[in-house]
């Protein structure tokens, strides 16, 4: 049966006006951690172009567990700003879910000592990162439900929960990263403990009126990493849990391989000069190692998304370079029932509306990923002029 991707879709307690959603990037808007101006006009851009549902990114459940500076942090000080994104999107006829999530090993680069299964070096403050205890468990489980009551008071729609690219509730699911021999490592069951507690944690501190969802790694894209047969086994343990009203599926991640999740051209020679000068010749000595290069296909994931579409009944939102009409009619047509798009919507934040209305059969973007280091001075596609951008001031 053909689904029309334009029509009204429900995700759990809530109805979207498409199946269309705009993914959680981040959107480097939000330098003193609370929400600005500019981050409400850059979720008004593709609330007003189109899309079903707009995700803001990525908001950490305290100040440590933060994976770049200028990340929110859901607390009780912006809860009024949320409030007014919220509102502004909400005239517009598009829901607004607000992505939780805790850094765990990758908050490093903030100058944390960053937590995680098992200590692990990093490189960048010259130390091995924490490995959890009993207090730290019970902690970070309560920021989360913390976090997920705030978000609540702000008029949030949805919460999408990061359980993907090697954050720390990723990092648990990593047999990669997760080497403990107690109750919270071992198989893909036990690696999923800490995970699942968080995640039901939230769905209690939320309520029923809400829509919890969960961005999950399919894959860590590196040898000795998560599988897809151990994710699949974990996606069904977080169903039969039934806190979850759908999963997004990823792969990749910041830690251990970035560019497994976007794909297309490595942009090293942009990346290098977000660092200090006396960083960049070290960086540029690990770039190509760390910054692997990956052809961009259209919706890489799909393959990987479609064993876990046969193991499950759960609503899956299928992600990754999903681009074209066409993609999106075949992959509801497969059984996901809702796709999520983001470099798409940072160049062509209309692209949904220019799809239904017949002007577009698809989007322009080159998968250049030069987009990425922009997540410092404001996330932007570098080949729409400034005056054009969402957010920015031409004038200044």
């Amino acid at each position: 049966m053909t689904v029309d991707p334009f029509g009204p879709a429900r995700l759990g307690p809530i109805e979207l006006r498409n199946r269309i959603i705009k993914a959680a990037t981040f959107e480097g808007m939000t330098p003193k951690n609370v929400p600005t101006d500019q981050l409400i006009e850059y979720h008004l851009a593709v609330a007003n172009g189109g899309v079903g549902m707009t995700t803001v990114a990525f908001t950490a459940v305290s100040r440590d567990g933060r994976g770049a500076r200028g990340e929110m942090v859901m607390s009780d000080d912006a809860v009024s700003g949320l409030r007014k994104l919220v509102d502004a999107v909400h005239a517009t006829g598009t829901k607004v879910s607000v992505q939780l999530g805790h850094a765990g090993p990758v908050a490093a680069a903030t100058g944390e000592r960053g937590l995680s299964p098992t200590p692990r070096f990093n490189p960048i403050i010259m130390k091995r990162t924490k490995a959890m205890d009993d207090d730290d468990f019970a902690r970070v489980t309560a920021q989360f439900a913390s976090a997920s009551r705030s978000a609540v008071d702000a008029g949030v729609d949805a919460i999408e929960l990061h359980l993907g690219h090697q954050y720390l509730l990723s990092s648990f699911l990593s047999p990669k990263l997760n080497r403990r021999t107690d109750k919270w490592g071992g198989d893909a069951e036990a690696r999923a403990a800490f995970p699942r507690q968080v995640v039901r944690a939230v769905r209690d501190a939320a309520g029923a009126s809400i829509a919890i969802t969960a961005k999950l790694n399919m894959v860590d894209g590196v040898k000795g990493g998560l599988t897809v047969d151990d994710s699949v086994a974990i996606a069904k343990l977080l169903e039969a849990d039934g806190c979850l009203d759908a999963l997004q599926l990823t792969g990749g991640g910041s830690l251990l391989n970035p560019m497994y999740l976007f794909r297309g051209d490595a942009p090293i020679a942009e990346m290098a000069k977000t660092f200090k000068p006396y960083m960049r010749p070290g960086f540029r000595l690990v770039s190509k190692r760390f910054l692997r290069e990956y052809p961009f296909e259209e919706a890489f994931f799909l393959d990987y998304a479609r064993q876990f579409r046969a193991a499950l009944t759960m609503p899956l939102i299928l992600l990754g370079g999903i681009n074209e009409l066409v993609t999106i009619q075949s992959a509801l047509d497969e059984g996901f029932e809702f796709v999520a798009m983001a470099r798409a919507l940072l160049r062509e934040p209309d692209l949904v509306n220019r799809m239904q209305q017949g002007s577009a059969a698809g989007g322009t973007c080159i998968h250049c990923n030069k987009c990425m280091p922009t997540i410092y001075e404001g996330t932007h596609c570098v080949l729409v002029s400034a005056g054009q951008r969402p957010g920015f001031d031409a004038t200044t």
